[in-house]
């Protein structure tokens, strides 16, 4: 035992070592500390690989999501939000790695994805699909691919209704507050699955796809921030009008309040939308989006936030019915972090002097925080997920100081833009 413990104090001395003193590049992370943050999570997803192949033989559909209460990996079914994630980090650790093993598993775990292209139960076929057979495309494309991507498309727009100029979230939400319950609401989520849509404008040449990305990110712009440029999480619809009803949150500590992952998903949305369009009223909301997140007075010092920004503060108040109500801790999300950083990043290359170094250092610094003691994972602990510290929903007393797949998604994305900086390649591909 004595053996084995001084061996890993030894490797992680050494991996410290290579991390600060190797030579540095045009972000000013060395080369040396990308690679071993692939290195660390290819061992992880092997380990993870091994009880998820399992796990789907006993339970089909079953994806790595978080862990459960023992520390164990815990599973959702393939037509939950997530299933994307899984396959597209071994997209990503092949991407960098080039090993074919991971490639072999990535283009498994993509295609037992297949029955999702008709899905239209919620709004998440990007998540689900983009993040898994999109990646798939690009780095092993094959025809079917290409059709799958187009059917998905296909599926999210049936969610999409004219008048209110959105794309429909969820089929219902209903409120913390009473018994009060809506039947069009639209989540600030949402953002991240119009990029699904832009690509298949771009395979197809046909702008029906196109056009309703964009029309819904003018109804969020329009409807979803505050005059500071805080997010809500939910507004709520009437549809045959395309009036407001209700501004509220699901997810987040009150209604008024600023869930701190909801705020990434916007920075990141409206960041991947100006790239699309070149629409300055989209890079100047996501430059509103990400100072207040980068300049918020509630934000630690690491840059990883805590899960709202404006948790147990006065002013703020939870609904009845929501679990927030009895929780007095200030979790971390660090699953909100990678999000951030990676959406940071993009927008970096979209403005220049100061403010380009602004948003490019922040996200280095957050990434950073990430790949230190604080919240990156050892091998054989955490279920094997990379990121620690994560937070699903303390209203629905769901997820709480838990692993989540979608941070080492966006954990490893980030890494792999840095990558492609340090060696001058174009940041998205």
């Amino acid at each position: 035992m004595f053996k084995s413990n001084y061996i890993f104090a030894l490797q992680a001395i050494i991996f410290f070592v290579a991390c600060t003193t190797s030579k540095k590049s045009a972000t000013g992370v060395s080369d040396d500390f990308i690679k071993n943050n692939f290195s660390n999570a290819t061992t992880m997803l092997n380990n993870m690989l091994k009880t998820a192949d399992e796990k789907f033989s006993v339970k089909n559909g079953a994806y790595p999501r978080t862990t459960n209460k023992e520390g164990k990996m815990a599973t959702t079914s393939m037509y939950d939000w997530t299933p994307g994630f899984f396959p597209g980090n071994l997209w990503y650790t092949y991407e960098f790695t080039k090993d074919p093993s991971i490639k072999a598993e990535a283009v498994k775990w993509t295609e037992k994805l297949e029955p999702l292209q008709y899905y239209t139960g919620n709004h998440d076929l990007g998540f689900m699909v983009y993040c898994s057979y999109g990646n798939a495309n690009r780095l092993a494309g094959k025809p079917e691919y290409k059709n799958i991507l187009i059917n998905a498309a296909k599926s999210l727009c049936s969610r999409y209704n004219a008048t209110v100029g959105s794309i429909k979230s969820w089929n219902r939400f209903n409120s913390w507050h009473g018994n009060a319950s809506y039947d069009f609401p639209v989540i600030i989520d949402n953002m991240m699955n119009l990029e699904l849509l832009f690509f298949v404008t771009k395979i197809t040449g046909d702008n029906y796809y196109r056009n309703i990305a964009i029309k819904h990110a003018e109804t969020t712009m329009q409807n979803q921030f505050r005059p500071d440029y805080s997010s809500y999480h939910v507004i709520c619809y009437d549809s045959t009008t395309g009036k407001v009803v209700a501004k509220e949150t699901a997810q987040g500590y009150a209604d008024n309040s600023t869930w701190s992952r909801g705020q990434a998903w916007a920075i990141y949305g409206f960041t991947m939308t100006y790239r699309e369009t070149k629409d300055p009223r989209f890079l100047k909301t996501a430059i509103g989006l990400a100072d207040y997140f980068i300049n918020n007075k509630n934000l630690p010092e690491d840059g990883v936030p805590y899960w709202d920004f404006n948790a147990n503060e006065p002013g703020y108040t939870p609904g009845v019915k929501s679990y927030a109500n009895k929780v007095t801790t200030k979790y971390r999300d660090a699953s909100a972090a990678p999000i951030t950083a990676s959406g940071l990043l993009e927008l970096s290359t979209y403005v220049s002097g100061k403010e380009s170094e602004k948003y490019k250092n922040f996200a280095i610094k957050m990434i950073r925080s990430l790949a230190g003691p604080a919240y990156l994972a050892k091998p054989g602990t955490n279920g094997d997920f990379i990121i620690e510290h994560c937070v699903g929903s303390i209203p629905h007393q769901s997820e709480i100081d838990v692993p989540l797949v979608y941070a080492d998604y966006y954990f490893l994305e980030s890494l792999i833009r840095l990558n492609r900086i340090n060696k001058g390649q174009a940041l998205i591909q």
